[in-house]
């Protein structure tokens, strides 16, 4: 059965213009239960990390800060969200999620998480929407306790992964591989152990054809035991925050090939969903809905 982290804790305080993207989180689970592609017990609610999980990849004087409300104005600026203690626990919860979803994955072949994706957390700062890195943290925990030896991290995201390339610039067991718009956040990139910047305006014959043959070379290169997937949709060509012109099809077609890819390959995976920021709603949830409408066709 697919297993879906589904954190309960969407309805946390925002001021009115964060709360269009915060609502997709809501209305995914909705639609796939709607559609019959999911039932309740497809849903689980992660517990949440323990502090000394969270101090595998973050800064302890920066979580520090975090849990204890005591960021300054500037470091709050860098996220865009008013703080509070119910953010923070969602954080935990959804960090938690990615790791109960990994652990599901090594048994199962897959697991979701209908939020996570947040890679442009560094180790001592948070950034854009993201406090917590919930991959990160999730190789993290894998590789210390034992569960695997080598992990890629697969960032699809149209932003790149500036955190998680952070995270992991000198370990040399985890992989970061960071797809996105050249031209696009973070303006300062860090260096991931690869990285491509697609131009303004790719479509998707360009597109998946890059990514068709720059991912087998890159796993089969690195032979991992693990991957971690972040299946970002603002990659779509009406996405406000994206620059790419990829179509919903398009975008279909590439998370059908990194799911084949893996089941073919007996590669674990997990998947959190990452960004979309389309004006129109029902664009951002039929794009993340084909992700795990993919992952019950693929695997169950």
């Amino acid at each position: 059965m697919l297993k879906i982290a589904h954190d309960v804790l969407y309805n946390h305080p925002l001021k009115e213009n964060h709360r269009f993207p915060m609502i997709k989180y809501e209305l995914i689970p909705e639609q796939l239960i709607m559609e019959n592609t999911c039932v309740e017990n497809n849903f689980f609610k992660p517990g949440l990390i323990l502090d000394k999980n969270i101090l595998l990849t973050h800064d302890k004087i920066y979580y520090d800060k975090l849990k204890n409300q005591q960021l300054d104005k500037k470091e709050i600026r860098a996220i865009g969200f008013p703080m509070s203690e119910k953010l923070i626990e969602r954080e935990k919860m959804i960090v938690q999620g990615t790791i109960e979803s990994a652990l599901y994955s090594i048994e199962h072949g897959i697991s979701m998480n209908i939020a996570g994706g947040t890679h442009h957390a560094f180790t001592n700062r948070a950034e854009a929407f993201c406090i917590l890195n919930d991959q990160a943290i999730a190789a993290n925990f894998l590789i210390n306790y034992d569960h695997c030896k080598r992990i890629l991290i697969l960032d699809l995201d149209v932003h790149q992964g500036n955190g998680t390339a952070e995270i992991f610039r000198d370990n040399k067991n985890v992989f970061t591989v960071s797809f996105h718009g050249e031209k696009n956040y973070p303006f300062r990139k860090e260096k991931s152990d690869y990285d491509y910047g697609f131009s303004d305006g790719t479509s998707d014959m360009e597109y998946l054809e890059k990514i068709s043959y720059e991912i087998p070379r890159l796993i089969e290169n690195f032979e991992p035991d693990f991957i971690f997937y972040l299946s970002g949709v603002d990659i779509i060509e009406n996405d406000k925050l994206g620059r790419l012109s990829v179509s919903i099809k398009g975008c279909k077609e590439r998370d059908k090939y990194v799911l084949n890819y893996c089941k073919s390959n007996s590669i674990p995976i997990q998947v959190s969903m990452g960004g979309g920021y389309s004006p129109v709603l029902k664009d951002i949830i039929e794009a993340h809905a084909n992700t795990f409408r993919l992952a019950q066709e693929i695997y169950f």
